[in-house]
């Protein structure tokens, strides 16, 4: 019920938007004009129609917002997520703690602190 007068809403906006669009500029502010509008609709007739249909527009659209809130309240439901409580999370360091060095078994073999050359190969020598 909701989504659907909230479709209706949204048709309403947009119709009422178009209407106001449509009407010709009185201050002449935005330089517009407003002239030039020749056809089946004069003047008058013209500047009557689009303020009936934007007065019409203006009471639908204020009448389902105000049903749209009234629904929405119904429901019992708070959507607000000022109103909700706080989710409970798990605590997580700011700072990653080091893993503790691991204790050797053993003590780690000693080899020669000059790497060995392979028997048989020689060094290259500068030129």
């Amino acid at each position: 019920m909701i989504v659907l007068l909230f479709i209706i809403h949204v048709g309403i906006a947009v119709a009422l938007v178009g209407v106001i669009l449509l009407q010709k500029s009185e201050g002449g502010a935005l330089g517009m004009g407003g002239g030039g509008m020749s056809g089946f609709m004069t003047g008058r007739t013209t500047a009557n129609l689009l303020t009936r249909t934007t007065a019409i527009l203006a009471i639908a659209f204020f009448t389902t917002s105000v049903l749209l809130v009234v629904l929405s309240q119904r429901s019992g439901e708070s959507r607000s997520l000022l109103d909700r409580p706080p989710v409970s999370t798990q605590e997580v360091p700011s700072v990653p703690t080091a893993p503790a060095a691991p204790t050797p078994a053993a003590p780690a073999p000693t080899g020669p602190a000059v790497p060995a050359t392979p028997p048989g190969a020689s060094a290259p020598l500068a030129k």
